[in-house]
């Protein structure tokens, strides 16, 4: 049984997409209506240095993610059983799936960068060497209530957000412990905290006025680690701003429902991460 992943931001880089775009005018063209900027120029050549802003990241990855998904879907139609993407790759995954189509969730994708491009003055940085319950008590015993676990991507390996002060001590404390590495990500906000109580707010009022289909095909969602349940699906949604994302738990789900091979779309970011969460 196969599972179909999406990453999330921080996959992008100029050139991505380049032979896609032509592949799917009317789409493509679709997305340069909705998103009033053309997506190819920002993919392929990023002349202003977009990329790295979460406000543009975030649709480009969406929909380069999204048309490499309608390239292999179509070569092996049926082959997929599961779908599961990490943080804004859970879009992908839900347009793979049948809950949204995907003028929809560009819609979504692009009002959720704008939000989440609001929360500014925090940071995130990528914790390797520690198991995440280190991390935590780390954090407890340095007295750090503005900087929280964010990401737990593998057994070793997890991300920390907050205040950029704080994050600055907690990097120092948790730095220090053995075997431990903590580096800095280039984004502008503490994602998936309780900092960003305000745009997951903001984002409630505009999830409510979506449609979701009940899908064809399973996605395990990051914000529980369970089987996405698309009548919860605006509350899922909304959660995954200001929550760890739970990849371990997702693919300990994915793995538990008999899955054995994983393919993933646009690198090998989350392929990564596989090699490192234990059989449970």
């Amino acid at each position: 049984m196969h599972c179909l992943l999406f990453p999330g931001q921080g996959v992008q880089r100029r050139g991505m997409g380049a032979d896609l775009f032509g592949l799917f005018p009317e789409a493509t063209a679709r997305a340069d209506e909705i998103l009033g900027w053309s997506i190819e120029e920002l993919c392929t050549r990023d002349p202003h240095r977009r990329l790295r802003d979460t406000r543009y990241a975030q649709p480009a990855v969406f929909f380069v993610n999204a048309l490499l998904a309608q390239q292999v879907t179509a070569e092996r139609p049926g082959h997929y059983r599961y779908f599961a993407g990490h943080s804004l790759g859970e879009y992908n995954a839900l347009v793979a799936a049948g809950v949204l189509d995907l003028d929809a969730a560009l819609r979504l994708v692009d009002r959720r960068a704008e939000l989440m491009s609001q929360v500014t003055g925090g940071g995130m940085s990528a914790v390797q060497g520690l198991p995440v319950s280190f991390v935590r008590r780390a954090l407890t015993e340095t007295g750090l209530p503005r900087v929280f676990v964010a990401n737990l991507n593998a057994d070793t390996q997890s991300t920390i957000a907050g205040d950029r002060a704080e994050l600055a001590v907690a990097a120092k404390a948790i730095g220090a412990l053995p075997g431990a590495r903590v580096v800095p990500l280039n984004v502008s906000g503490p994602f998936h905290t309780p900092l960003m109580a305000s745009a997951e707010q903001r984002f409630r009022a505009v999830l409510d006025g979506c449609d979701f289909a009940p899908g064809h095909t399973p996605v395990v969602s990051g914000v529980t680690g369970d089987v996405f349940d698309t009548d919860r699906a605006a509350e899922l949604l909304a959660r995954q701003l200001s929550t760890p994302v739970e990849w371990v738990r997702a693919v300990t789900t994915l793995r538990a429902a008999g899955v054995t091979g994983f393919d993933e779309v646009n690198g090998k970011t989350l392929s990564a991460f596989l090699t490192r969460i234990a059989e449970r």
